[in-house]
């Protein structure tokens, strides 16, 4: 598999920089930076991060003689990334802690359903009697989508499905614009690490 960070690397020349505006967009975890720092040093690029703790940090500060990354540098990156993990982890679970509260009170969360629960079980009912999703929208005053919501579990594609198989994963959407975010979309660095 071609990775875009590969392409990145192929794309740029010796002291080129490259623009991120925040350091998870372009890595995974806290041992991944050091990873990535040493790539972009081995091909001469520059790194420059717009936003969050990196910003102010000269991340390519390296020892004259042995041209090892600073160990102060080394600690901060280190520091600051398990820092960021510890915010997202804390994150996640506040918000999953949240959603079970909703549920245990009896709340889904996300947006209330347009056709209502009254209205849901006659909706459900024409449609298994084969009224379409176009005509039961234009019934009941609310888009198709809206409608396909209401009969999700009864439509083809989802009884066809393998119930238990899990959920596919989700690629990360990088929110920077132009062509280094082109390349960074899908990076893959760990072909690219350099080998100890």
């Amino acid at each position: 598999m071609t990775s875009k960070f590969g392409e990145l690397l192929t794309y740029a020349r010796p002291g080129d920089t490259v623009h991120i505006s925040e350091m998870f967009r372009l890595v995974r975890g806290t041992g991944h930076i050091l990873d990535v720092l040493d790539v972009l040093h081995r091909d001469r690029l520059g790194l420059r991060i717009h936003d969050g703790a990196f910003s102010a940090m000269d991340l390519t500060a390296r020892h004259p003689r042995t041209g090892e990354l600073l160990s102060t540098v080394k600690f901060m990156v280190q520091t600051l990334a398990a820092a960021g993990e510890l915010q997202r982890d804390l994150q996640r679970e506040l918000t999953y802690d949240g959603l079970r509260a909703a549920e245990a009170k009896g709340n889904k969360g996300g947006r209330r359903p347009v056709v209502t629960a009254a209205k849901a079980a006659a909706v459900r009912t024409a449609y298994l009697e084969g009224r379409s999703i176009a005509a039961l929208a234009r019934t009941h005053d609310v888009s198709r989508g809206a409608i396909r919501t209401a009969v999700s579990d009864l439509l083809p594609e989802y009884t066809a499905a393998d119930q238990d198989a899990p959920a596919p994963e989700q690629s990360v959407a990088l929110d920077m614009p132009g062509k280094v975010a082109d390349f960074l979309r899908a990076a893959d660095l760990d072909d690219l690490a350099p080998e100890s």
